[in-house]
């Protein structure tokens, strides 16, 4: 009975594409083999979380969303012995498994294993449903369970709250400049949408040592953020980007554009935005129906790269380090890309304030 109250939790529930988002009490399996059970310090609304709310990412339901998460280990699975009670981890939504091929070849964003977690349930609800964790990972809870290679030992001067914030927006952002694109110093670069991920990409770009970083959103105060964060200007997203871009690229479009939304129409503007012989990365993720095309001449005319960017190419072992040392020195703001702090209840109006596209990043305090 004392395992079963300690492995309660109330977790964010959602049941049906575009449901009700309802707070319930949900009962935790007991971490298998090569399992943990974590408590959740801090988790952040990712647009990733809302399309599989709406459905434009498929997932199995009743399941408990949030995968960008930090928490504080709390129970072990048999077998699990590089981790203890007492830990604080960075939660990995896309954890490589080191054995198949891609991770092989150094492609460790791509394991083939990495969402077999997902697969089936982690827990129940008060009738005895099965409850599946969202990307494997469920972190709008104040508990969850995860396999033990999803968990990264965090060093005790990153504080837990501003860590989650590492377990996606600010990978994939800065690691789309970093690692997926390799900007070099004295490049330009547009970022369009300046969401968390976007306002990364921003960073990634100063700290890559950018000459041009332009930021475009259609909300003002994430235009301003986008300066406070490096970008040399910020405009609004419209007809008149284009034209404003190329005056502050001597006429030629930019070396690098990322598109941080992922709908068809940013994707074709960010193809135009690039100069001829630069590159597209696509970092946000779109639907099924966002349907982009090129002819061949122009592909062969433009010679522009189109580079897709998933997870920013993370690798955990090889790149947190180098985060969190970022963090340290002070070229990684994460405190500003929080625009607000909730708890569970908040979660349905975050997501809200996500699709209108008015906040960078809000934090879920489960246990706070």
């Amino acid at each position: 009975m004392a395992d079963e109250q300690r492995r309660s939790s109330m977790a964010v529930v959602t049941r049906e594409v575009n449901g009700p988002l309802t707070v319930e009490q949900i009962q935790l399996t007991a971490p298998g083999p090569g399992e943990v059970r974590v408590r959740i310090e801090a988790a952040s609304l990712c647009h990733s979380d809302l399309s599989l709310s709406t459905g434009v990412m498929a997932q199995t339901r009743p399941a408990v969303l949030g995968h960008e998460a930090a928490g504080v280990i709390v129970e072990l699975g048999p077998g699990v012995t590089d981790l203890a009670i007492g830990d604080p981890v960075l939660l990995l939504w896309n954890p490589p498994c080191r054995d198949c091929w891609f991770c092989d070849h150094g492609e460790a964003h791509l394991c083939e294993h990495a969402a077999d977690r997902g697969q089936r349930p982690y827990a129940h609800d008060e009738a005895g449903t099965p409850i599946y964790p969202g990307l494997s990972t469920a972190a709008f809870a104040e508990q969850t369970v995860v396999a033990a290679n999803a968990c990264y030992r965090l060093p005790e001067d990153i504080p837990l709250a501003e860590a989650a914030l590492l377990g996606c927006a600010v990978t994939t952002g800065v690691g789309a400049v970093r690692t997926t694109a390799g900007v070099a110093p004295g490049e330009s670069v547009v970022v369009i949408g300046l969401g968390g991920v976007g306002l990364s990409a921003v960073q990634g770009a100063r700290i890559a040592g950018a000459s041009t970083i332009i930021g475009l959103d259609r909300v003002e105060e994430k235009l301003e953020l986008a300066k406070r964060l490096g970008a040399t200007a910020a405009l609004p997203a419209g007809p008149e980007a284009r034209k404003q871009i190329r005056d502050l690229t001597q006429g030629r479009g930019a070396d690098h554009v990322f598109d941080c939304v992922g709908l068809a129409a940013t994707i074709k503007d960010g193809w135009k935005m690039a100069r001829r012989g630069g590159a597209l990365t696509i970092v946000g993720i779109g639907g099924k129906t966002e349907v982009v095309d090129f002819t061949s001449l122009e592909l062969f005319y433009f010679a522009r790269r189109i580079l897709p960017c998933v997870n920013g190419s993370l690798d955990a072992r090889r790149d947190l380090p180098v985060y969190f040392d970022q963090v340290r020195s002070g070229e990684l703001d994460l405190k500003s890309l929080v625009s607000r702090e909730i708890d569970l209840s908040g979660v349905a109006e975050g997501f809200r304030d996500l699709a209108e596209g008015t906040v960078a990043r809000v934090l879920v305090r489960p246990n706070s």
